[in-house]
């Protein structure tokens, strides 16, 4: 079982190429706009400054992941050779998804650090600055790649938060968490889970609870919950959503949403 193929398939990422080339002078992102972002910088040298503290100065190739809306500010001067590439990240089911909400605030990699991203970082920097056509679709469909690849790296760093890509990390945790993304609607029981773990109920349980930070059960409500609301945001009936995953009826769906977000799916959605 592809843990991260699972996870993609309900919560793709769109890129956007906004700008590649020099850069030169300020640019603030305020964090109250509805995208991500991803920024390289390719040669030149950067200073960053992340939510209004203190300034980073950038002399190397360098990758800045934002997987959510953050206060950031960037900016060169005319004489720095600046050159970089950037994208909005729009993460399917929105900023507030499942995924998007379990990854870091923000990465800030230097390219030499990331090998398994070099043949993809070469292609995108030569789409950026050679000027063929359609280099813009091309680049955008790169940086989904890229968020891909960065992914992987991700699941393969030690030492991670407790959360979603935590569990997803760990050996024993992989196949029960992509067993509830794959199938939620499921009635998965806490030995159901164990089993594919290869784990005792009771060590499984508390070694869950320990890497993803929720019990097993919690997680299969908060995963149900996230694949809800991307739902209502494309429009799906409520019977419809209720029924995918895996609630009886719409008012059991309705409670349980209630649980976790203090809203029903008609206030949470707006209307």
């Amino acid at each position: 079982m592809d843990r991260l193929s699972t996870l993609l398939n309900h919560f793709g990422v769109n890129a956007g190429t906004f700008h590649s080339g020099t850069f030169c002078g300020t640019a603030d992102y305020d964090g109250r706009q509805a995208s991500g972002h991803l920024h390289l910088l390719q040669r030149g040298e950067l200073m960053l400054r992340l939510n209004d503290g203190p300034d980073m100065r950038l002399t190397e190739p360098t990758l800045i992941f934002f997987p959510r809306p953050y206060h950031h500010r960037m900016f060169a001067t005319d004489t720095s050779d600046t050159q970089l590439v950037c994208a909005t990240l729009d993460f399917d089911g929105g900023a507030g998804n499942a995924l998007a909400a379990a990854l870091p605030e923000y990465l800030v990699l230097k390219l030499d650090e990331i090998p398994a991203l070099a043949g993809t970082l070469e292609w995108l920097f030569n789409e950026a600055f050679e000027g063929s056509c359609g280099r813009e679709a091309v680049m955008d469909r790169l940086f989904e790649l890229l968020v891909i690849l960065l992914l992987r790296h991700i699941l393969s760093t030690r030492g991670q938060q407790p959360g979603m890509m935590a569990g997803l990390a760990d050996a024993r945790l992989s196949r029960p968490m992509s067993l509830m993304h794959e199938t939620p609607a499921k009635a998965w029981s806490v030995a159901e889970l164990s089993v594919a773990a290869n784990m005792s109920r009771a060590s499984f349980a508390e070694h869950f609870r320990r890497v993803v930070g929720q019990t097993p059960v919690d997680y299969l409500v908060s995963w149900r919950i996230s694949l809800a609301q991307k739902r209502l945001r494309e429009g799906r009936p409520i019977a419809l959503i209720a029924e995918e995953v895996g609630y009886e009826s719409p008012s059991a769906l309705a409670r349980a949403f209630r649980r976790k977000t203090g809203l029903s799916p008609r206030e949470w959605k707006g209307g």
